[in-house]
Parts: C-alpha cells; structure tokens; sequence
C-alpha cells in the first residue's frame, strides 16, 4: 500500500482545506466591506480610500446567482484532465456577505441540476494530483449534499 499524498490548496490562502472549508476574503477597517480573493493594496469600493484590511471566513453557504457548463479546456497555467472533462460553474451570492463568488461545481452535478436562487454550500475537491500531492480547490455543491 503506496502512502497518502499531502493534501495541499492549490490557490495558497485563498480557502482552508479542513473539515468545514471556507473561503479566506478581506474586510476594509475602514469601510467594512468584504471581499474575495483577499487583497492587501486597495479597499474594493470605489469610494473608499482604505488600505488597511483584515483576513475574514467568508460564509459557507450561499444561492446561485448565475451558471454555465465550461466545454473549452483552459489554457495554462490551469490544470485540467487529459482527455479535458467539461464541467459546470457556478456564481454563487454568499448568505453572509453578499459577494458573489465562481467556482467550479462538484462533478455529478450537471446544468439540468442547477437553478438560480438554488442553495449551496462550500466544499473541496481535488483539481488534480502530482507525485507528492493532491491538489484541492474549493468547489460548490448543492446545499445538504455530500461530496
């Protein structure tokens, strides 16, 4: 029996990797406003001159905002299957925080399954495997489904 590989992110510090994932966003100290991926320059509101932040969990849990199946193989430095597999991505509005995150779909879930204003929740997944590791990326699933 080979060993386990690592499990590591494949986006460093853009989402944790343990039992209850989130996403790692920033919140300006000095408007408030939240936002993903995480920033350290400029505040995301326009109106705001802040550049100071915090790291913040982002919601788990949020409703389709928008979807569509991926048929194009990305170019590098994504990686994807050989043969490439289409996939479904999905805009999710997040219940806390009210940013509207993509991702990827867990496979299984096809547009047919999806609808706008449908809930779904945080998890990961692996995006693809070298020698030492498994590398995750967050995804999306239906809310109360499990991976």
């Amino acid at each position: 029996m080979s060993p386990a590989k690592t499990r590591v992110p494949a986006v460093e510090g853009w989402f944790t990797i343990d039992d209850a994932p989130h996403l790692v966003g920033s919140r300006c100290t000095t408007c408030g406003t939240r936002f993903f991926p995480r920033r350290d320059i400029a505040c995301a509101d326009p109106s705001c001159a802040g550049r100071e932040f915090e790291d913040v969990a982002l919601a788990r849990t949020g409703k389709v905002w928008s979807y569509t199946e991926n048929r194009y193989q990305p170019p590098p430095p994504y990686m994807s299957p050989d043969p490439f597999v289409p996939y479904v991505i999905a805009a999710v509005e997040l219940d806390d925080d009210k940013i509207v995150v993509l991702g990827q779909v867990v496979a299984g879930v096809g547009v047919d399954d999806l609808k706008v204003g449908m809930p779904m929740e945080l998890t990961v997944d692996t995006l693809f495997e070298d020698d030492e590791a498994e590398h995750l990326v967050w995804k999306w699933q239906p809310a109360g489904a499990s991976k």
